[in-house]
């Protein structure tokens, strides 16, 4: 099968098979405020992480290209979004177009119609150094995500089996490029010792692609005669992924994504550590059934509605939301418990 063919059918299956809600969000309350001393006109949403300011902790994640002529379409509505609702926008792996050429223009576009916006390019981490900065000149990206998806590709049936030297390659990648690199999972969750093991070769920017959100093991068994169905539950929580990569170092900066589909779930990953909440999956389906102006309608509702709950919780900042109390329960809960993180810590913050 051609690499256009499998790209095609990761959009259809990840689109067909949904997201189920398995995040843990639900696992999250907050503790009401009902004397917030808060004003909506005053409450920002700007972020910042690391070296990237953002206009509000919404990204477009990384969702596609290298597939044709589709691909490129879909890529030139979610950039037009990204530029309308001034939003950050990462391309899918673009591996495809550093081995065919005729690929470039289904990333390219992306710049194109988003020429003043903040662009992260994509590799896995079998890239070299070369490749990486081939990736990062094709888009003039402000940052690079690396992608971690070794239950992906042992599913796939064409996928890598050898995992050899990855951290060693991101190292080497980190202290060439000259932009933050993201290293991010796509599905099945970071977890503490990942973490720490990046911060340790020096990556200080994690997005957790945790489980709950698009399965890529579900994805990629639709196309196996033998199904790997045990790959299909595997992995860690979104929420409980925020909580153990935070928990390696207060200087990683945690991008939260994985099943992410309301302002709710947004302003609880916030709250958990998180610095940007990345969202692929929801905002593909909502463009691919309604279109782009939908889309577009959608990300500024999310944007309001995060304003809204901030000051319900009586918070002007993302910052200030990282000290308000909540409570984790259920299987979030346990899952922490088990890893040895106190959850009683969140539940008994104070509000700056």
């Amino acid at each position: 099968m051609s690499r256009s063919k499998r790209k095609w059918d990761h959009i259809q299956y990840a689109l067909e098979t949904g997201q189920k809600r398995l995040t843990g969000f639900d696992d999250i309350k907050f503790v009401n405020q009902s004397l917030p001393g808060s004003n909506l006109d005053s409450v920002k949403i700007e972020t910042k992480i690391g070296e990237l300011s953002l206009s509000s902790p919404i990204f477009i994640n990384a969702m596609t290209g290298g597939g044709g002529e589709r691909t490129y379409r879909i890529n030139r509505e979610l950039a037009v979004a990204a530029r309308e609702t001034g939003s950050a926008i990462a391309v899918g792996s673009q591996m495809a177009a550093l081995k065919d050429p005729d690929e470039r223009r289904s990333y390219e576009v992306v710049r194109e119609m988003h020429p003043d916006g903040i662009i992260l390019a994509n590799l896995g981490s079998e890239a070299t150094v070369g490749q990486a900065k081939a990736a990062i000149d094709m888009l003039q990206a402000d940052a690079l995500q690396i992608h971690l998806n070794v239950v992906q590709e042992l599913t796939m049936p064409e996928g890598d089996r050898n995992f050899e030297g990855a951290l060693t390659r991101i190292s080497e990648i980190q202290q060439s490029v000259g932009i933050p690199v993201i290293v991010k999972e796509v599905g099945f969750g970071i977890s503490a010792e990942t973490a720490a093991g990046l911060y340790s070769s020096g990556i200080r920017y994690v997005d957790v692609g945790g489980f709950g959100g698009t399965n890529f093991a579900e994805i990629e068994n639709k196309r196996r005669n033998r199904l790997l169905t045990f790959f299909e539950d595997w992995g860690i929580p979104t929420a409980a992924s925020i909580i153990e990569t935070k928990s390696t170092s207060p200087e990683l900066s945690v991008i939260a994504s994985g099943g992410i589909q309301t302002s709710l779930d947004i302003v609880k990953a916030l709250a958990l550590g998180a610095n940007g909440a990345a969202m692929a999956g929801y905002l593909l389906k909502t463009l691919m059934e309604n279109g782009r102006e939908d889309l577009i309608k959608e990300i500024h509702l999310l944007k309001e509605e995060i304003t809204v709950i901030m000051t319900a919780l009586g918070v002007h900042t993302i910052e200030e939301l990282k000290n308000v109390p909540l409570v984790i329960s259920g299987e979030t809960h346990h899952w922490l418990e088990q890893r040895g993180i106190d959850t009683k810590a969140f539940a008994r913050r104070k509000k700056n």
